[in-house]
């Protein structure tokens, strides 16, 4: 009996801590969660999660933002009740030795012993893979309420941060399944728009640069609030025939990782899937047995990569309407990659929130067991990044590897005297002090459009980067540079991802088997930032140091404008080439201020001309302060002769029904630009009358059909929907282009003197109206007719090419002479002699070498040279405009934009 009392009373502080009414998911909405045919909305799980945080004292709800439709995003702080009283020291430590700055070794593994593993858990990133939200709710609340030794293990040893992805998705897409009252009726399919506001399932590929209000609220958590060592970001759908697929994940991996980061994972994936195989959970996939990566950047989970942060993703199966896991005869020969196959069967909801849940609680369980181990191993991995750039150091790239190579086999000599090769060829390359990678990068002040360069150094604060900024000139490698030039060093912590965004990646060839056909990247080869926004920078191989002071750690920069401080009768000049002068166009243009463009040849043409008036000066004013543009004081009036007005125009952009990522995009930069935009769907381009209502329509990649025999891009196919299956509000945004009915009206509205800007395979409109234009990338079969080149010869993923422009063409105004486009399978032409030598059809950017590739793969890509990939071309009183590449591609390639920007006025002279 004493023994049943001192138990008692040694149990008494768990008891009480957990006596807590924590209401049941079932209790609050009326169902369990996982139950067939059941989703919850953010309203309702909103109120739950208030409820929740009410209820028990293991958590603390949080809001890190607003989403882009003006909803709360949602956080939860899970642990102990002890520990979550003191959340800033376990913050401040985890800070610390993320960064790995002055610490000692026995400083680091101190604060490591003291501190506590933090942990990620997201949900609902992908609105439309219900498995992700549900799962996240299913695991509050069993953290709220478990009392079993692991989960309080867990809670003592672990901080988790529960965040919602995509409130807003949530929504949408759980009303529009529940709208049918009928269970057997509902259906997540042909969902009416976008489940992010813009951009949808792009959402995941916004972590870089973090242009969305959801991006920069998670950011801020990730990579300077918490930079918690673990991120586990949930997704679906697994490989047909297997439940999930999970880590490790197939090569290539990006060749500035360092490898404890690609261990870590190995050992949390090896925690996860023998979790579901001790509870006989099978058809866990990994490594070839899916085609997730660990090459890109800028997911929610890559972007964690570049951070020394064990980013885990899974896919898993599962809707709210019962499934079947089909019969893939070769996943069930049990192999490296399926160790445990999963028989065909049916499928239902709630085994896939099971599961979700053991994946949950094998990270979480791991992290609480190793928790000082992984806050010392991202100390470690940030001491490696520091100590690498503090010194001489070659990136082992592809490139390099492949030129040791050829020097090897192009030397018969040495190959037949020697048993291995001679290190003389490895230190050719590997120690060629011109091949080093950068001690650092500076981003001068007094380049044309710096205003985007400070975006892109925002785009590096936002991902937790150190930045300086030089507060008086100075000079390194003889050559000078302005206060207010930024300075970013590679002897950081998060060296990788510095390295990623200023340096060009390179993707290995990789095809299925020798001679065989590519296998494609999981999603880009090649994004290098820097190279899509245009930012000038200087590369800085050895140390350096000058007048710099450090930028605290997520402070957001404003570039400082200037404004002439005298007033001025002759009027104003913005930079046609600084993207933000279109702003404060679009401004003036609002407030009803005169402006004209310099039409004769030289530096300034393009520019423009800004009549003076108070009201002029006002708005100029506001626009060098806040967007940084260098307002520039007229000396003397232009002639008439030499300027062209400018007036705004109707602008359209196409949309369709469900929404278009690329026509998101494209929307998100209008308002960011200040252009007033209409969407256009294909009904009102059918009825016709385009020419009355619009002056320019715009058409984003993947919007106009091919032509049979003769068409660019890869297209996309999907049932479209009837009317009687879609509510009546919606009926207008329906159907698609057409040959028969579209593209009459189309010609018609560019023979009334319109204007048409196709993005990416669009160009589809040239052959479609029958310009005298080819597809350059095609080769003659031996039946004499033309076919694309095949994969084996030539293949181009998304990667970073350079272009040659014509910038004296109006098109083009205020480009750079070279620029980098982002180029995905992109449409490439040949020009009929007759067409150029009449000038209906002008070439704006093409390709003058055989070699173009800046980032990423490009396969075969002498076949580019010679190859137009932008042109003008006139049909009737109108202008069409071509653009091959993906100029506005995920709102990153701004040093593109104003090849759109430039046709969205009329410079009528």
């Amino acid at each position: 009996m004493r023994r049943q009392i001192f138990t008692f009373f040694l149990l008494l502080p768990y008891a009480s801590a957990f006596a807590q009414n924590i209401p049941t998911p079932k209790e609050h909405f009326g169902f369990a969660i996982g139950d067939d045919y059941h989703l919850t909305n953010f309203t309702q799980t909103e109120r739950y999660f208030k409820k929740l945080a009410a209820a028990s004292d293991r958590m603390k709800l949080t809001t890190i933002g607003q989403t882009e439709e003006g909803r709360n995003q949602y956080m939860f702080i899970v642990s102990s009740p002890e520990n979550l009283k003191n959340l800033a020291r376990y913050k401040e430590i985890s800070q610390k030795l993320a960064h790995a700055e002055n610490l000692t070794e026995a400083e680091a593994r101190a604060l490591a012993n003291e501190g506590k593993a933090i942990v990620w858990i997201d949900g609902g990133l992908h609105a439309t893979e219900t498995v992700g939200i549900h799962q996240l709710i299913e695991t509050a609340w069993n953290l709220a309420s478990r009392k079993d030794p692991e989960t309080l293990n867990i809670l003592d040893n672990v901080i988790i941060l529960l965040t919602h992805a995509n409130p807003d998705g949530q929504e949408l897409v759980s009303n529009w399944y529940m709208r049918d009252s009928d269970p057997k009726k509902r259906s997540l399919e042909f969902l009416p728009r976008l489940y992010q506001k813009y951009i949808g399932h792009d959402n995941n590929r916004d972590f870089y640069i973090m242009n969305m209000k959801e991006s920069q609220n998670m950011g801020r958590q990730l990579f300077v609030e918490w930079i918690p060592q673990v991120m586990y970001n949930h997704h679906q759908r697994g490989p047909a025939g297997s439940v999930l697929a999970g880590p490790p994940y197939r090569d290539p991996f990006n060749y500035v990782f360092d490898p404890l980061m690609m261990t870590g994972i190995d050992a949390l994936g090896a925690a996860m899937y023998n979790r579901l195989n001790a509870e006989d959970k099978p058809g866990f996939t990994r490594h070839d047995g899916s085609t997730f990566s660990t090459w890109y950047n800028g997911g929610l989970r890559t972007t964690t990569h570049f951070h020394n942060m064990i980013g885990l993703l899974t896919e898993i199966i599962g809707n709210p309407t019962p499934d079947t896991i089909p019969l893939v005869p070769e996943r069930l020969i049990p192999n490296n990659n399926t160790p445990n196959p999963v028989l065909p069967q049916p499928w239902h909801f709630r085994q896939s929130i099971d599961y979700s849940l053991s994946l949950n609680w094998a990270v979480l369980d791991y992290a609480a067991r190793h928790h000082d181990q992984l806050l010392y191993n991202i100390y470690h991995m940030g001491r490696s990044s520091i100590e690498r750039g503090s010194k001489d150091y070659w990136t082992p790239y592809p490139s390099r590897i492949a030129a040791i190579t050829e020097a090897i086999n192009a030397d018969k000599k040495d190959m037949r005297t020697a048993q291995s090769p001679s290190l003389s060829y490895y230190d050719a390359v590997l120690k060629d002090p011109k091949l080093r990678d950068p001690r650092g990068y500076v981003i001068p002040a007094d380049q044309t459009d710096f205003p985007t360069a400070v975006t892109f150094v925002n785009a590096l604060i936002k991902t937790g980067i150190q930045v300086h900024k030089a507060t008086s000139p100075f000079t390194l490698a003889g050559k000078n540079y302005s206060s207010g030039s930024y300075i970013v060093k590679s002897a950081q912590a998060f060296r990788p991802h510095i390295l990623d965004m200023f340096e060009p990646q390179d993707y290995p060839n990789d095809f299925q088997y020798q001679g065989g056909p590519p296998v494609r990247p999981y999603d880009a080869a090649g994004w290098t930032l820097a190279y899509q926004m245009g930012v000038k920078f200087d590369r800085q191989l050895d140390d350096f140091t000058g007048p710099f002071e450090v930028i605290p750690y997520g402070e957001i920069q404003r570039s400082q404008g200037t404004m002439p401080t005298a007033r001025t009768s002759n009027g104003y000049e913005l930079s046609a080439g600084s993207n933000n002068s279109f702003v404060a166009v679009n401004d003036l243009l609002a407030a009803g201020i005169g402006i004209s463009r310099l039409t004769a040849p030289g530096p300034n043409q393009g520019d423009f001309y800004v009549l003076a008036s108070a009201k002029a000066t006002t708005i100029l004013e506001k626009s060098a302060r806040e967007l940084g543009l260098k307002v520039e004081a007229v000396a003397k009036k232009p002639a008439a002769t030499s300027l062209a007005a400018v007036k705004p125009r109707r602008i359209a952009l196409w949309d369709g029904y469900g929404g278009s990522m690329p026509s998101g995009w494209v929307r998100w930069i209008m308002e960011q630009y200040h252009f007033p935009i209409r969407q256009l769907f294909a009904k009102e381009i059918d009825a016709g009358d385009l020419r009355q209502k619009y002056d320019v329509i715009v058409f984003v990649t993947r919007a106009i059909p091919g032509v049979t025999g003769q068409s660019v891009g890869r297209g996309y196919s999907r049932r479209e929907p009837k009317e009687e299956e879609i509510p009546a509000e919606y009926h207008a945004t329906m159907g698609s282009i057409s040959a028969g009915k579209s593209i009459p009206q189309l010609k018609k509205f560019l023979e009334a003197g319109g204007t048409i800007v196709t993005i990416g395979s669009s160009a589809n409109l040239a052959f479609q109206l029958g310009l005298p234009v080819r597809d350059a990338l095609v080769e003659m079969t031996s039946a004499g007719k033309e076919r694309p080149l095949p994969g084996e010869k030539y293949y181009i993923p998304g990667s970073i090419l350079q272009v040659e422009v014509d910038t004296t063409q109006r098109a083009a105004w205020g480009m750079n002479a070279k620029t980098d486009v982002y180029f995905d399978d992109s449409p490439v032409f040949t020009i009929s002699p007759d067409a150029l030598s009449k000038g209906t059809i002008k070439p704006l950017a093409w390709f003058p070498t055989d070699k173009p590739l800046r980032s990423g793969w490009a396969w075969g890509q002498a076949y580019l040279q010679g190859g137009v990939t932008a042109f003008e071309a006139s049909v009737g009183a109108g202008k069409l405009y071509v653009y091959g590449p993906e100029i506005t591609f995920r709102a990153q390639s701004h040093g593109t934009f104003k090849l759109m920007f430039n046709q969205l006025y009329s410079t009528a002279d």
